[in-house]
């Protein structure tokens, strides 16, 4: 039961994680910064096995505060290395996520076109150093507070930093997890169910279209442009 206990912690860390990625509107700046964090929580919660068991209260009950007899800390040191092993292949680095959450926050310039130019190839360093810096300086966008995304779409105009406003959008389209591809299989699935198989593929594409679309209509508009003919 003890070991029941302390894995039945350790998911629901896990859990907690796996919410923190679902979503429509994350980004992949989002996904490595919930990432990073939890790897910084799992060296907290190996410290944490030595001591007051603070982050697992039902291993704490269940060994009501004695020494626990097994090594808890191996299994949390396999999954650091696990952990580090799948994101190591991350090609963005810290500066470059760090310039697309909150460009304002970069001080290493030289390091942040580095960084860049590892996964942007295409895009000439000095010319995203220069940029960068005079996005920094404008006043304007610097009392601006918003989202990334609108930040990078609608506030930063393309004439000014031409290139750095297109390495922040392929950044932010990227798909973070597989949460829009599953919610859209599943929505599929109840679209074309068994009593609806002749759909054919545009009428299906339609009908996803329609399901999976953030837009809503405006039924007062579209009413009001309609007339009423009480005799039919």
């Amino acid at each position: 039961m003890e070991v029941v206990a302390f894995l039945t912690d350790i998911t629901s860390h896990l859990n907690d994680l796996n919410l923190k990625l679902q979503g429509k509107n994350s980004t992949v700046c989002d996904l490595m910064s919930a990432v990073r964090a939890f790897q910084r929580k799992l060296e907290v919660f190996k410290c944490d096995l030595q001591q007051n068991l603070l982050h697992f209260p039902r291993l704490l009950d269940q060994t009501a505060g004695k020494h626990h007899r097994h090594n808890y800390a191996e299994f949390l040191e396999k999954l650091i290395t696990n952990f580090q092993t799948r994101f190591e292949d991350f090609p963005l680095g810290k500066q470059v996520l760090l310039c697309i959450e909150n460009p304002f926050l970069v001080k290493s310039i030289a390091e942040f076109s580095t960084e860049a130019m590892k996964v942007f190839p295409w895009a000439n360093a000095a010319t995203l150093q220069t940029e960068l810096i005079e996005l920094q300086e404008n006043l304007a966008l610097q009392e601006s507070h918003c989202d990334p995304v609108t930040f990078w779409t609608k506030m930063v105009t393309a004439a000014g930093v031409p290139l750095l406003q297109k390495m922040a959008l392929q950044i932010l389209t990227m798909f973070p997890s597989t949460y829009c591809c599953e919610s859209a299989f599943s929505t599929m699935n109840m679209v074309k169910n068994a009593y609806r198989s002749t759909l054919t593929n545009e009428h299906l594409h339609q009908c996803l279209r329609l399901a999976l679309t953030p837009f809503k209509p405006k039924f007062k508009q579209l009413v009001a442009q309609r007339r009423c003919h009480l005799s039919h």
